[in-house]
């Protein structure tokens, strides 16, 4: 009975990419049209799948469901990160660089600068909520002002090239940087989900863990690396995406209705999918992209965000 929802949650994920791929297609340029869109799929599901498990991901080491990684500062460092280097280099500079090895260079950093942020979620920050939190809002509170101090100093045309890149676009995508992202989304998620019997027990939290045979610690720092990987593959290709992976997260327990991550992670993923794969579909096909999914979406979130707080289902 519990893969019945992987099953349907599968069936409309492949109805909904199809709608998107053969929908008014036609006339002599069908073949061009269609290349375009399959990549433009790709990156819509390569995207859901990474913030989808990155968020399940995150909220297991935190013990919490309403923390998410652009909550806690991810997106910030991103956005600093590309303030910083079309401060130094301009845009010509900026534009320059290989896509592929840049993007490699802020994986690492992403994935080195998440093991220091977050490493009082190891110690007592796992189960103090409040500091955990306190936490990520003083670090991407401070990566912003930094962000928008070296903001100041751009000119007009470097200032524009640097709101480009901290503002979610799912109808612009990179495709140079779409294998890059793919490939290492797809090492990211298989990671989680070959630990996935590890992150049951991990989501039990220390006390009980540790007893039971779990390196805690050392789980705990190879998963936030996950979703640092995860995070920055999305992030590469559309830009910061703030409360996406809350919503995701929150209906891919409520669908399910299973602990287990073998279960919630490709439910999320699928969930992801399905809503961003649908959703460009509706603004690109019906109205004729008069607004942007990633203003929805953000907006969504905010509102999903401040009913669990009401409600207060933050476990």
């Amino acid at each position: 009975m519990r893969r019945h929802p992987l099953l349907w949650l599968a069936a409309a994920l492949l109805g909904i990419s199809a709608a998107y791929l053969f929908w008014g297609l036609g006339g002599d340029s069908w073949r061009f049209v269609l290349g375009l869109r399959a990549g433009k799929l790709a990156a819509l599901l390569v995207v859901g799948a990474s913030v989808a498990v990155a968020t399940v991901l995150f909220q297991t080491v935190a013990a919490n469901r309403i923390l998410t990684p652009s909550i806690m500062g991810f997106d910030a460092l991103y956005v600093l990160m590309q303030t910083a280097l079309v401060a130094g280099l301009g845009i010509t500079g900026f534009a320059l660089l290989p896509a592929g090895p840049k993007f490699l260079i802020e994986v690492t950093a992403l994935v080195a600068a998440s093991l220091m942020l977050f490493g009082t979620l190891l110690g007592r920050g796992g189960q103090d909520i409040v500091r955990t939190i306190l936490t990520g809002v003083i670090f991407g509170i401070l990566f912003r002002s930094l962000a928008g101090f070296l903001a100041r100093l751009l000119d007009p045309n470097e200032y524009a090239v640097v709101q480009q890149a901290s503002f979610a676009s799912f109808s612009r995508v990179n495709a140079e940087l779409l294998p890059w992202a793919a490939g290492l989304a797809g090492i990211g998620i298989a990671g989680a989900i070959r630990l996935a019997p590890r992150l049951d027990v991990l989501a039990l939290g220390r006390r009980i863990s540790v007893p039971l045979g779990l390196a805690h610690e050392r789980m705990a720092l190879l998963t936030l690396g996950l979703v640092a990987v995860l995070v920055s593959a999305s992030t590469a290709l559309v830009g910061p995406v703030g409360f996406f992976g809350l919503i995701v997260a929150g209906l891919a327990h409520g669908l399910t209705r299973d602990p287990r991550h073998a279960v919630l992670l490709p439910a999320a993923a699928m969930i992801a999918g399905v809503l961003l794969v649908g959703g460009q579909t509706l603004f690109e096909r019906l109205l004729g992209l008069q607004s942007t999914l990633s203003v929805v979406v953000e907006f969504a979130g905010g509102m999903f965000f401040l009913w669990l707080l009401l409600k207060g289902r933050i476990r």
